[in-house]
């Protein structure tokens, strides 16, 4: 497959669907195709395969949606995070790079379905940029921040979902 790894953890944003992954890790890659821009709704998603064998829900489960008859992507029933993308039959799956617990634990190593790019995509590195402060909001970043619902990037012994 490709990058050795022991053990990565994930889950999706509220903490009610985790997961582990141990063994090896691959074909890190983006896919632009349109079915995972509007799964994802974003320009491109992340994804990581390993073995079902090395793959195991450890907090409770994601809902489906078969985006095709031989596809179906997994995401969280409450919160509704993109966690998985499974072709049925496989002995692999593949979860979404955003939701490890340490996005910068696997490098992508390819672009897939680049049909589906977008045009300004090569420019996104240009856009200026700037550090969320917040200030549409009243109270700011530090009311975002003192009342956050997301779960920890770490596996958690108890986690009560927040924010529903």
């Amino acid at each position: 497959m490709g990058d050795k790894v022991q053990k990565l953890s994930g889950g999706c944003q509220c903490g009610a669907v985790r997961y582990q992954v141990t063994g090896e890790v691959g074909h890190p890659h983006l896919c632009h195709c349109r079915m995972c821009q509007k799964a994802s709704g974003n320009f491109f998603l992340p994804l990581i395969g390993a073995a079902k064998s090395d793959f195991e829900w450890t907090r409770g489960e994601p809902s489906w949606f078969h985006s095709s008859k031989p596809v179906r992507r997994g995401f969280c029933g409450t919160c509704g995070t993109p966690l998985a993308f499974d072709t049925i039959g496989d002995d692999h799956i593949s979860f979404t790079h955003g939701s490890l617990d340490d996005v910068a634990a696997v490098t992508p190593v390819e672009q897939s379905g680049v049909e589906g790019r977008v045009s300004f995509y090569g420019h996104l590195f240009e856009l200026n940029e700037t550090q969320s402060n917040r200030d549409d909001l009243p109270g700011g970043i530090n009311d975002v921040t003192a009342t956050n619902n997301q779960h920890p990037d770490h596996d958690t012994d108890h986690w009560e979902v927040r924010g529903g």
